[in-house]
């Protein structure tokens, strides 16, 4: 009889198992580990993530519930002592560096055709309340901060770091690997002349706004030959350079535009773009909302409200964990063309996941068994009634 993986078992195939044991080598995971190595523990957070487990006995229970499918998973019983412990301990590096070998998976997995590369960087809070009196604040919450560069054509985040809540966001934006020719779309929290400049000097192009504070001369105009685009009306379109009198100097081209969207409310925009059209500049700053929209699913659908582990490495290794479910999903409705939507795909998965069917018919009843054999003609055989 031809073996069927359960759903969760072909979720994690995306994971290559000789590369994860060399991420484990690497950082030395497994270094004094008797009987809970780092693959049970990627996959009793990740399946943590599916179920919705709100605690560490509930996690546990759940687990342990479908012992029939340890063997080929590749995994073991779980203790929720030492599932605690692993959280306190084991290195977040081991994690991290998985999700990145998803993320370049589901990059791979999408046809540019030529298109620009556009990436979209942005940082939202993740609130840990009081019980965390290690975390730090930023004056507003207390907590971590996720600071994501996002792919809006191959629906892709990479996630560059979770840092406390009070790290400025330009600093970790500096640290990102920049690609010449694509363009990079951020708000006003990513000013850094420095790195305005380096954009700018590697071949790609950046889209932000302006601090209120920034003084800007206007030197030229650019004509408009459309002003109106989708949602919004292109007001001004100007050369600018810095007109600050300090140190502060900026030796590229600037363009600002000044966009009234439909709500009456008036933004400015700042780019070294000077190719591209008015309209085509603010469509792409427009499309910085889909940024949004990913981090309003992620804390939707995912589950980085409740965290198993009040320490700073438990809860590190559960964002993670949550990020590597969201891209074994994504990979998954990709590799078989599953039709539905991604939020009932998602809710399928959590509710058949030890089920053995098929990804890309989650949404049908599972097929009847062959061996019994069904009679052609039943509908049209006598039956005997007795009174």
């Amino acid at each position: 009889m031809r073996f069927t993986p359960s759903i969760f078992g072909k979720l994690l195939e995306p994971i290559k198992r000789r590369q994860f044991d060399t991420l484990v080598a690497q950082h030395a995971g497994d270094a004094y580990v008797k009987s809970f190595p780092s693959w049970t523990h990627l996959l009793a957070l990740v399946y943590a993530q599916f179920c919705a487990a709100a605690s560490l006995r509930s996690l546990e229970a759940g687990w342990n519930a479908n012992s029939q499918h340890h063997y080929h998973l590749g995994s073991g019983p779980l203790v929720r002592s030492t599932l605690c412990d692993a959280n306190r301990r084991r290195p977040v590096a081991i994690f991290a560096e998985t999700f990145i070998l998803l993320a370049s998976q589901l990059d791979r997995q999408t046809r540019r055709d030529g298109a620009a590369m556009v990436k979209l960087i942005d940082a939202t809070p993740i609130p840990l309340g009081k019980l965390c009196d290690w975390a730090k604040s930023n004056g507003r919450i207390r907590g971590l901060k996720m600071h994501v560069v996002f792919d809006p054509k191959a629906d892709c985040p990479s996630i560059l770091d979770i840092t406390d809540a009070n790290v400025n966001d330009a600093q970790i934006g500096r640290t990102i690997t920049i690609e010449p020719g694509a363009t990079y779309v951020f708000d006003k929290g990513y000013c850094h002349y420095g790195w305005w400049t380096a954009i700018a000097d590697q071949g790609a192009i950046f889209i932000t706004r302006p601090k209120t504070t920034m003084r800007l001369e206007v030197v030229g105009q650019h004509p408009m030959a459309r002003a109106q685009g989708d949602g919004f009306t292109v007001l001004a379109d100007s050369e600018v350079r810095l007109a600050s009198k300090g140190d502060s100097k900026l030796p590229i081209r600037l363009r600002r535009l000044r966009v009234q969207r439909s709500d009456g409310k008036t933004i400015t925009l700042l780019t070294n773009d000077l190719g591209r059209t008015a309209t085509e500049i603010a469509t792409l700053y427009k499309a910085r909302w889909q940024i949004e929209l990913l981090f309003r699913w992620i804390k939707q659908h995912l589950h980085i409200r409740r965290f198993l582990g009040n320490n700073d490495n438990a809860i590190r290794l559960q964002l993670f964990a949550a990020m590597i479910a969201y891209a074994l999903l994504r990979i998954a409705a990709r590799s078989h063309c599953v039709n539905i939507s991604i939020l009932r795909f998602t809710d399928l998965v959590a509710r058949c996941l030890f089920e053995r069917r098929h990804l890309g018919a989650i949404e049908k009843p599972p097929p009847v068994n062959p061996s019994r054999r069904q009679c052609p003609n039943s509908e049209h055989q006598l039956s005997f009634s007795y009174a």
